[in-house]
C-alpha cells in the first residue's frame, strides 16, 4: 500500500516524536484507517529513512552480571554484623591494639562447624555453633547471604557483641575453608 505525501509526513512526525513501531501501526489503523502488519510498518519506516528513537534502557533485575551498586554491595561479614545488631565499624572488644587485629582470632570459646550435607532448601550453608557460655544452636546462611541462628538451646538467647563478633569470624573462616 502506498501512502500520500501528507500521510508520509504524518508518519515521519510520529517517529520523530518518539513513537514505536507498534504505536505507528496503531495510529495508522485508528487515525488513517490503514491496516498494516508490524513488518510492513517497519519497511515503511525504513523506506522513509526514519530513525526510531531508542527507549531509555530499563534496569533488568534479572541481569546479575552488572552486580549491585557500590552502596548496596556488602560483604558477608558486614551483612552478618547488621543482622546480629553489631555496627560495621564497632570494635570487637574494649582493647583495640594492632596485635589483636593482625593476629589470630581471640580465643572466645565459640566453635563453629559446617554441615557436610545441607538439607535445608532455604540455606546455602548450615551448621552448628557452641558459644563460650555453653549455649548451642544451629546456624544457616540463606541464598542472599544473610546469617541466622536457629534452634538455640536457650530460648531468646542473644550472644554478647564480643561473642557475636567471634561467631562471625569463625563462621567466615569455616566457610572460606570449604
Amino acid at each position: 500500500m502506498t501512502l500520500t505525501a501528507d500521510q508520509k509526513k504524518t508518519v515521519s512526525e510520529w517517529v520523530a516524536s518518539g513513537d514505536t513501531l507498534y504505536a505507528v501501526q496503531k495510529k495508522l489503523s485508528d487515525q488513517m484507517k490503514i491496516q498494516m502488519t508490524y513488518m510492513d510498518v517497519r519497511f515503511l519506516v525504513d523506506d522513509l529513512n526514519l530513525q526510531l528513537k531508542d527507549p531509555e534502557p530499563k534496569a533488568d533485575a534479572s541481569d546479575v552480571s552488572r552486580g549491585a551498586p557500590a552502596a548496596e554491595r556488602k560483604g558477608f561479614l558486614e551483612k552478618a554484623k547488621e543482622k546480629l545488631g553489631l555496627s560495621a565499624g564497632a570494635a570487637p572488644g574494649p582493647a583495640e591494639d594492632d596485635e589483636e587485629l593482625e593476629g589470630p582470632a581471640p580465643t572466645s570459646g565459640v566453635r563453629v562447624t559446617v554441615d557436610k550435607v545441607n538439607l535445608n532448601p532455604n540455606a546455602m550453608a548450615s551448621g552448628t555453633v557452641t558459644f563460650g557460655d555453653g549455649v548451642t544452636g544451629k546456624w544457616m546462611v540463606d541464598h542472599q547471604g544473610r546469617p541466622a541462628l536457629l534452634e538455640l538451646s536457650k530460648p531468646g538467647y542473644r550472644p554478647s557483641p564480643a561473642e557475636a563478633q567471634a561467631f562471625m569470624q569463625e563462621l567466615s573462616l569455616a566457610l572460606q575453608g570449604l
